[in-house]
């Protein structure tokens, strides 16, 4: 790459030809603040609106401040980021940003971990020289997201994440000057939108206008009710997430520490939705292959490909985007719902504890899993079969506010007959985990031969789109992957063209599937952090006894005293679902 020099307050650097001021400047360890800017290296994307007008620099002959982000460096270009007119600049803008946002950061849900909070504190902002009117807008609270626009500073991140990578189209910018805001069409509430509650609008915040549900202080109450039998179950993803929470490096595995924290918290029973993923792999695996079956035998009825339900922001974005395809996924639950609808029949029973009296809680990645837990067809009579959900940011929140000291705690088993799983349901966390924990299964059982190598690699990494094809012992089945719901979006619009020759697609709707989810420890766009804890997916699934779903004993025992076989009347009536035609969100249309 050709270099060009160029100043920096009277210092010598090269950079790179044809980077903007504030790219050459981080790349050579100046800072410049910013707040709309935003650089996600996991996306290979770049938002630079030059709103906030934070990153001003002098740049010699000219007249007027450029924005850093936006102006390209130039041959012996001579820029000055702290002169005292660059400084007094950058204050006064964060001053009038502040005169139209709420003080009360004391009991903000994001004091701590704000980017706003942080400029101001480095800027040694005490005082506000402009006073006026400040916008007061309706608060909405969807199932798993708060919007406060009162907090919002009009970066657009969350228009970028929400329309350019995500193409989901629920926010926009409605109105213009004071009364602008960013919105779904109309102003609706995000529950009456096509949001899919992925998060990814969320990670990317700077301030509190956008954040999690948060069910912390329903479950500190439920823990406390003798009356009530609080479970929690835990995802792959968070084991491999919660350490950076503690100081731990990315990737470090606390899966132990995490169980001890669960139990000195007061859970009665500490379970692993890893036994629900491998149950999750007993039906899908069995759905593929009785549609697999059918289409090789001649049935053109057959709809294939076969995609993957275990996301629920993919669930809720093909039903709002591509309703006309809905016959097409997996009927199977996410392993959430598997956990918790077996949670309160066949565990209920065992322990003798009544439906209402047990409390099921899961700690997860992702913030469309809130969402997921209230749809009414996953309860009983009005009681839902997982009552709350938390994130792993929130469970991290939660054991600092109990004084629980993360890093002296020793390791802790998970709780049976629950708690059991194989290496296949562990990589469940990344993207190309759910396909390649179910070819290990789908392999054995259609070809009745053992499978020596379980480590599909050609189904693994981080490419945006994948494909391969794997041979069933002479027949080849071609296997579809898809990260991030603008590149799921692709593939199905290939299906419906006709133009789709996979036999299944597995599709998540997070960057990297649920390692990078929207209710895990920010990222700050540094795609090292995904690439360590899909790192340590793997090396948890290498380190597994068992490594084959339908090889799990609590699993087999599940099915011989409860369910009897996959797909059966009852497996279906307690392990399977429908989708439906969202795409009027306003009408909800059942089959």
């Amino acid at each position: 790459m050709d270099t060009i020099n160029i100043k920096i307050d009277n210092k010598n650097f090269q950079v790179a030809e044809g980077t903007t001021i504030l790219e050459a400047a981080k790349s050579v360890g100046v800072n410049i603040p910013t707040l709309c800017y935003m650089h996600l290296h996991h996306l290979n994307t770049t938002h630079k609106p030059t709103g906030c007008r934070m990153c001003v620099v002098e740049v010699a002959g000219r007249k007027n401040l450029v924005p850093a982000c936006a102006t390209e460096c130039l041959p012996g270009m001579e820029i000055k980021n702290q002169s005292i007119r660059v400084l007094n600049s950058r204050k006064t803008v964060l001053e009038l940003i502040l005169s139209d946002h709420p003080t009360d950061c004391l009991i903000c849900a994001k004091n701590g971990d704000c980017d706003l909070q942080s400029m101001a504190q480095e800027m040694g902002i005490r005082h506000l020289h402009y006073q006026g009117e400040q916008s007061h807008y309706i608060k909405d609270r969807s199932p798993a997201i708060k919007r406060d626009m009162d907090k919002c500073i009009g970066c657009g991140r969350c228009l970028t994440m929400c329309n350019d990578v995500q193409t989901v189209g629920a926010l926009s910018a409605i109105n213009r000057g004071f009364m602008s805001v960013v919105a779904p069409a109309f102003q609706m509430n995000l529950e009456e939108s096509v949001c899919t509650y992925c998060g990814q609008c969320v990670a990317v915040c700077p301030t509190a206008a956008l954040t999690e549900i948060d069910h912390t202080k329903t479950v500190i109450r439920h823990l406390a009710d003798p009356s009530k039998t609080v479970i929690v179950q835990t995802a792959p993803a968070v084991r491999v997430a919660l350490g950076e929470e503690f100081g731990y490096d990315p990737g470090t595995i606390v899966t132990g520490k995490m169980t001890a924290a669960l139990k000195d918290l007061g859970f009665d029973y500490v379970f692993d939705t890893d036994f629900a993923a491998d149950l999750t792999i007993m039906e899908e695996a069995t759905e593929l292959l009785d549609r697999l079956t059918r289409h090789l035998n001649g049935d053109t009825t057959v709809k294939l490909p076969l995609l993957t339900s275990c996301c629920p922001g993919w669930v809720s974005f093909f039903e709002h985007h591509f309703p006309d395809m809905k016959d097409i996924p997996s009927t199977a639950r996410s392993p959430q719902q598997m956990f918790g609808s077996i949670a309160k029949t066949y565990l209920a029973d065992k322990l003798g504890i009544k439906r209402k009296d047990m409390i099921v809680v899961s700690i997860m990645p992702c913030l469309a899993k809130k969402y997921e837990c209230s749809r009414d067809e996953f309860a009983t009579d009005g009681n839902p079969d997982v009552d709350f959900v938390l994130s792993t940011r929130e469970l991290a929140r939660l054991i600092k506010q109990a004084g629980i000291d993360f890093k002296s705690l020793e390791h802790a088993d998970f709780d049976k007959p629950m708690g059991e799983s194989s290496g296949a349901a562990v990589i469940f966390g990344s993207t190309g985990g759910v396909i390649e924990a179910a070819v290990r299964t789908a392999y054995e059982v259609f070809t009745n031969q053992k499978l020596h190598k379980v480590d599909f690699e050609q189904l693994r990494g981080m490419d945006w789109i994948r494909e391969s094809t794997i041979d069933f012992n002479g027949t080849p089945i071609k296997i579809g992957i898809a990260h991030g719901l603008g590149n799921a979006r692709k593939l199905l619009e290939e299906i419906r063209e006709g133009k789709s020759l996979y036999h299944a697609i597995e599709i998540m709707a997070c960057p990297g599937g649920c390692i990078g989810g929207g209710g895990q420890p920010l990222l700050h766009g540094d795609s090292n952090i995904l690439l360590a804890r899909q790192k340590a997916i793997y090396a948890e699934d290498k380190g597994k006894m068992i490594r084959k779903s339908h090889e799990n004993p609590s699993v087999k025992k599940l099915y011989e005293e409860f369910l009897g076989s996959p797909m059966s009347k009852k497996a279906h009536e307690l392990l399977h679902t429908q989708y439906f035609d969202k795409s009027n969100p306003m009408k909800i249309t059942k089959d």
